[in-house]
């Protein structure tokens, strides 16, 4: 989710749920160290439950980094052992799903972690990588990760095939393999195991939910955010929130105004609203009116304003032709 879930994504996202938690894109643990720490760990108040995610195998730089994170106010530190970047079989600074080929290096940088700060650290993570599909040599890296202190696991049930795919096609090509994460819940109860990978409705979250312990949605919740407005009520049983789109337009414009009067391009906030409106009447004109007119240095909230009248004049029309039509 590198580029994605940056601090705007996920304010908005919280404005649709209360209670999922959203996690940060991957950060480089050295941009973190030697960086703009305010450019990289900034986020708004209410953004809590909050994680920081990390990349990178040094033991010293990440523990740096989980430090620095923890007095920022992140409620969790993440270690990133999923992403399929080639850019992570750099050996001076391995990160992704490169480091479950060096389980032992993977639990030095946990322990390190841990011993810096008192928020949970956990471990994101594949069930394997490259020509590996059985499932024992997954449990073993998992077993070493929990010998040194891990008792949480997010794992997107796919292996990562680094010597053959590119990032893209790692997300989509080898093929989900649930029954391992179910397995490892079963095996190891006292692990708190998540799963991710393929899911795009609650009603599949729910059914993840019979088997282990949390559901993590990525590209779903990015590409039709909406579908977090029922998280709440339908994953947490808490009462129906009744936000629509509309009201939650209305609850995030104070928030596009502040940003936009301390010099924030509109595009870098709107590029994660393109998606709102997916699979409803309108939402091209929507995704157009933002993507052509958000860009330009002038661009304002008018521009917002003016998707919004024209997504409702379109979806008006699509609606009154199926009804003429008798849909």
């Amino acid at each position: 989710m590198m580029g994605w879930t940056d601090r705007h994504e996920r304010y908005f996202l919280r404005c649709l749920s209360k209670r999922a938690v959203l996690y940060t894109e991957m950060i480089n643990a050295g941009a973190v160290v030697h960086g703009s720490r305010e450019r990289f760990l900034a986020f708004h108040e209410t953004e809590h439950p909050v994680a920081l995610q990390l990349g990178d195998c040094d033991p010293v730089r990440m523990s740096e980094a989980a430090r620095f994170g923890e007095e920022a106010g992140f409620d969790e530190i993440n270690i990133n052992i999923g992403c399929p970047s080639e850019k992570g079989m750099n050996p001076n600074r391995l990160f992704g799903a490169h480091l479950m080929k060096h389980p032992e290096l993977v639990a030095k940088v946990y322990e390190a972690m841990a011993s810096a700060v008192r928020v949970p650290v956990t471990i994101k993570t594949r069930i394997g990588v490259d020509r590996e599909d059985r499932y024992e040599p997954f449990r073993t890296f998992v077993d070493r990760q929990a010998d040194a202190g891990c008792t949480v696991f997010h794992i997107h049930a796919r292996k990562a095939w680094l010597d053959g795919l590119s990032c893209k096609d790692n997300r989509n090509v080898p093929p989900l393999r649930y029954e391992f994460v179910y397995r490892l819940k079963q095996e190891r109860p006292d692990l708190t195991v998540t799963i991710n990978g393929g899911i795009t409705t609650l009603e599949e979250c729910q059914e993840h939910l019979r088997h282990v312990d949390g559901v993590m949605l990525g590209r779903e919740a990015y590409h039709n955010p909406f579908l977090l407005s029922r998280v709440d009520e339908c994953l947490y049983g808490d009462p129906p929130s009744g936000i629509t789109r509309e009201s939650f337009l209305d609850d995030i414009e104070p928030y596009l105004r502040e940003e936009l009067a301390k010099g924030c391009p509109l595009h870098c906030m709107v590029r994660h609203l393109l998606g709102l409106y997916s699979g409803e009447p309108g939402a091209r004109v929507w995704r157009r009116v933002l993507s052509e007119e958000g860009t330009g240095p002038e661009a304002g909230i008018d521009v917002v304003h003016k998707a919004r009248e024209a997504m409702a004049e379109t979806r008006e029309q699509v609606l009154e032709y199926r009804a003429a039509a008798g849909f």
